[in-house]
C-alpha cells in the first residue's frame, strides 16, 4: 500500500464507523476537517458567523445522512462540493434580503416623498389664502393662469416693476410660511422655486 492510499484507506474506515454511528469516529472526522473547510468556505462568504454557521451545518446533515458515508469513494470531494454549494445559497439569500430591504425602503422613502409633496401642496394654498389680495391676485395670474408680467399689469391695471414686486414679496411669504409650518419637511427650499 503506497503512503497515499493509506490515509485513503483509513479515512474509508473512518468514514465506516462514522455510518454505524460512532459518535469519537465522528469527531476525529470532524476536527480534522473543520479547519480546511472553514477556509475554503470563508474563501466564498468573507463573513465568519455565516462560515461557521454554513460549516456546522454541513457536518451536521453529514452526521445525520451518516448511513450512506460508507457509499463515498471521495470523501473529501463530497464535502468541499457541498460546503461550497450551501455557501453560494447563503449568498444568493442575502443578496435577495438585500434586494428586497433596498426596495422596500426606495418604496417608503417614495412614499415619504409622496406625503412632502402633498403637504407642500397644502401649506402653499395655505399661504396663499393668507397674501394681501393684491399679492394674492398677481401670484394667482402668474402661477395658477401662467400670465406674463405684462399680462398682469394689463389686467390689474398695474404697473410691471409692481407686478415683479408683488411676485417677490408673495414667493417670499410663502417659503417663509412654509418654513414656520413645516420646518422638517424633506424638499429642499431651493426645489420650491419648481412649486411657488
Amino acid at each position: 500500500m503506497s503512503a497515499e492510499e493509506a490515509p485513503l484507506a483509513e479515512e474509508q474506515v473512518l468514514l465506516k464507523k462514522v455510518s454505524a454511528g460512532d459518535e469519537a469516529a465522528f469527531t476525529l472526522l470532524f476536527n480534522q476537517y473543520y479547519p480546511l473547510l472553514s477556509t475554503h468556505v470563508f474563501r466564498i462568504t468573507r463573513s465568519l458567523p455565516e462560515t461557521e454557521e454554513i460549516v456546522q451545518d454541513v457536518f451536521f446533515k453529514i452526521w445525520m445522512t451518516r448511513e450512506s458515508l460508507g457509499n463515498i469513494a471521495a470523501f473529501r470531494p463530497y464535502l468541499w462540493v457541498m460546503a461550497k454549494n450551501r455557501a453560494l445559497n447563503a449568498l444568493q439569500k442575502t443578496a435577495r434580503e438585500r434586494s428586497n430591504r433596498t426596495a422596500y425602503l426606495q418604496e417608503y422613502t417614495e412614499t415619504e416623498k409622496e406625503d412632502d409633496l402633498h403637504t407642500l401642496h397644502s401649506l402653499i394654498d395655505e399661504a396663499i389664502h393668507h397674501l394681501p389680495p393684491q399679492q394674492k391676485k398677481v401670484y394667482l395670474l402668474s402661477r395658477r393662469q401662467r400670465l406674463r408680467q405684462a399680462e398682469i399689469a394689463a389686467q390689474t391695471g398695474l404697473t410691471v416693476p409692481t407686478v415683479k414686486k408683488y411676485m417677490q414679496l408673495a414667493v417670499a411669504a410663502i417659503s417663509d410660511y412654509i418654513k414656520e409650518r413645516h420646518p422638517l419637511i424633506t424638499i429642499p427650499l431651493l426645489l420650491l422655486r419648481k412649486f411657488l
